[in-house]
């Protein structure tokens, strides 16, 4: 018998996205609304960050390429 009804049982493998919703389920105190908009807070969150590293890198590229260029 489980604890609570909505977890699963510990001897199941559970895939890494089960885990990550399951620890947000937890630290929500079991309200799935709140774990689904926090972890979804998060996501966007660090798509913004990946996004924004993903341009800074982009100009860092480009201007090396530009300095790099013979004139001739």
């Amino acid at each position: 018998m489980h604890a609570h009804p909505y977890e699963p049982p510990a001897d199941i493998g559970l895939t890494e996205a089960e885990a990550i919703a399951l620890h947000y389920y937890r630290a929500a105190h079991r309200d799935g609304w709140t774990a689904l908009v926090r972890a979804i807070a998060d996501a966007l969150s660090d798509l913004d960050a990946a996004q924004a590293h993903a341009e800074r890198q982009g100009r860092l590229i480009s201007r090396g390429y530009a300095r790099g260029r013979s004139n001739g």
